[in-house]
């Protein structure tokens, strides 16, 4: 079965986490700096079946786009262009950075390891793949 790319987008760096065969978990893959990531994930595809990418969109609290939400469609655009049979979903980030975070001090993360931005970015990009697989990936109960 084909894997699900998850993004957080940011303007120097970008987290990246890709979902197993059968679309259940999410896992941190890379940090790619922002410039290369057209050339990396069209790399990471020649070798993987790729079906879909989720995007962190960031929002405010009351639900309105972040300053960023623009350099962000700025990207999806991009990634329309360089794979255009690949649909692209978004995916509130809102708190993901925070969760990320929290979940490297539940694993036992050195303080020094969890200053390290790109593993923060690459984590922050897992739940925001794992959200959106959670919601619209659910199994059906019988």
């Amino acid at each position: 079965m084909d894997r699900i790319i998850g993004i957080d987008y940011g303007p120097k760096r970008v987290g990246l986490a890709v979902s197993d065969p059968l679309g259940i978990f999410a896992s941190a893959l890379d940090t790619v700096s922002a410039a290369k990531i057209i050339g990396y994930l069209q790399s990471y595809i020649s070798g993987q079946s790729v079906s879909r990418f989720v995007v962190g969109f960031p929002k405010n609290l009351d639900n309105t786009p972040s300053d960023n939400a623009q350099r962000v469609m700025g990207f999806v655009n991009q990634l329309h262009k360089a794979f255009p049979l690949i649909p692209v979903s978004l995916e509130d980030e809102r708190f993901t950075s925070k969760m990320a975070f929290r979940a490297m001090i539940d694993g036992g993360l050195k303080k020094m390891q969890r200053r390290e931005k790109e593993r923060v970015d690459k984590v922050s990009a897992a739940y925001i793949l794992q959200t959106w697989m959670d919601i619209y990936l659910k199994p059906t109960q019988s």
